[in-house]
C-alpha cells in the first residue's frame, strides 16, 4: 500500500493576518501571487467552498488537477483536497492557516498530507521534493507579496475587431508552433504539447532594436474562446507576466479578440536595461510598449488569417 505522508513548511509575514488570508484565499489572483500557478478556473463555487481545475509547475512539469477547498474567513484558514490528482500524486491534500502574532505580523503554516499512485519509491520522493520546492516558492512569494509596495504591479490590454470567426482567430494564436513562419517578429520556436491544451512554448523574439531576447512559457488552452499563459523564462526587466488571449463574439458578427497581460517589474534590473537615471515609470512605458507592439502585431496577422477564411 502506498505510503501516506504529512509535511509542514511555514513563514512570518509583515502583514496582518487578514491581508495574508485575503491573498491565500483568492484563488483567481494565484498565477500573479505564485510561481508555480500558471492558471485556475473556478467549476462551482459559494460563500464557503469552491471547486476548481488547477494549471501548475511541479518539478519543472506542467500538471494540472481539480481541488475543492473549504474557506474559514473567521478562522483564517483554507482547507483543499485534491479531487482528481495527476501521477506520480495518488491524493493530497492539505490547509493553509494564518495565525496573527501581532496587529501587523503573521505566521502562514502550510500543511500537506499525500501518497503516491504506486509502491515505487521514485514517485514518492518526486512528490516529497515537488511539495517541498513548491511550498518554500509560494510562502516566500506570498511573504513577499503581501509586504510588497504595489506599483511594481500592473496590468494592460490591446484590442482588434476582426470580420472572421473566433474559432480561426483561436487558432492562429493556438498554433504557436507555426509562429516562426507567420509572425516577423518572432525568430525562433520550440513548442511541445504532451497533454492536449497544455502546452510549453519557447521562442526567440525580435526587438525593434534588431536585438533578441527569448522567453519560455506555460500555457493552457480552452478552445474556441481563451490561451491563457504564463512566462517562466523572463526578460530581465520582468520578475512576473502573465496573459490572456481572449476571443469574444461582437454582438452582429465577426469576433473583438484581445491579448491582456499582467507584470511586475524587476526594480533591480531598471538601470541595467534602460540605463542611469530611469526609474519604475519608464520601465513601465517600455514595457508598456515592448508587449502592446508585439500583442498587436500578432493580432494584426490572426486578423488576417480569420478574414482570409
Amino acid at each position: 500500500m502506498p505510503t501516506e505522508r504529512a509535511v509542514e513548511h511555514e513563514i512570518t509575514v509583515a502583514a496582518p493576518a487578514k491581508a495574508v488570508y485575503q491573498l491565500v484565499a483568492d484563488v483567481q489572483n494565484w498565477p500573479q501571487l505564485f510561481t508555480p500557478t500558471v492558471h485556475v478556473e473556478h467549476l462551482a463555487r459559494d460563500e464557503r467552498s469552491e471547486r476548481i481545475r488547477l494549471w501548475a509547475t511541479a518539478n519543472g512539469t506542467a500538471k494540472t488537477w481539480t481541488s475543492r477547498r473549504e474557506l474559514d474567513p473567521a478562522g483564517l484558514r483554507v482547507d483543499f483536497r485534491q479531487e482528481v490528482s495527476q501521477p506520480p500524486v495518488g491524493g493530497m491534500g492539505g490547509a493553509w492557516v494564518v495565525e496573527p502574532l501581532t496587529e501587523e505580523t503573521s505566521r502562514v503554516r502550510l500543511l500537506h498530507d499525500y501518497r503516491a499512485a504506486t509502491d515505487d519509491p521514485a514517485d514518492l520522493e518526486w512528490i516529497d521534493e515537488a511539495v517541498d520546492r513548491n511550498s518554500r516558492v509560494e510562502l516566500a512569494a506570498l511573504k513577499e507579496n503581501a509586504e510588497a509596495a504595489g506599483d511594481l504591479v500592473f496590468s494592460f490590454e490591446d484590442a482588434v475587431d476582426v470580420d472572421g470567426r473566433a474559432e480561426d482567430v483561436f487558432d492562429f494564436i493556438n498554433q504557436a508552433q507555426l509562429w516562426q513562419e507567420r509572425l516577423p517578429h518572432v525568430a525562433r520556436v520550440r513548442f511541445t504539447e504532451d497533454t492536449p491544451g497544455l502546452q510549453v512554448l519557447a521562442m526567440d523574439t525580435l526587438t525593434k532594436d534588431g536585438s533578441t531576447h527569448t522567453t519560455e512559457s506555460i500555457r493552457v488552452a480552452l478552445p474556441p474562446r481563451k490561451i491563457v499563459y504564463k512566462q517562466t523564462a523572463l526578460p530581465a526587466l520582468l520578475s512576473l507576466h502573465t496573459g490572456h488571449w481572449l476571443f469574444e463574439d461582437r454582438p452582429g458578427g465577426g469576433v473583438t479578440a484581445t491579448s491582456r497581460h499582467t507584470v511586475r517589474i524587476n526594480e533591480d534590473n531598471i538601470t541595467a536595461v534602460l540605463g542611469e537615471g530611469k526609474g519604475v515609470d519608464e520601465a513601465r512605458a517600455f514595457i508598456r510598449n515592448a508587449l502592446g507592439t508585439n500583442s498587436l502585431a500578432t493580432l494584426g496577422h490572426a486578423k488576417k488569417h480569420a478574414e482570409g477564411r
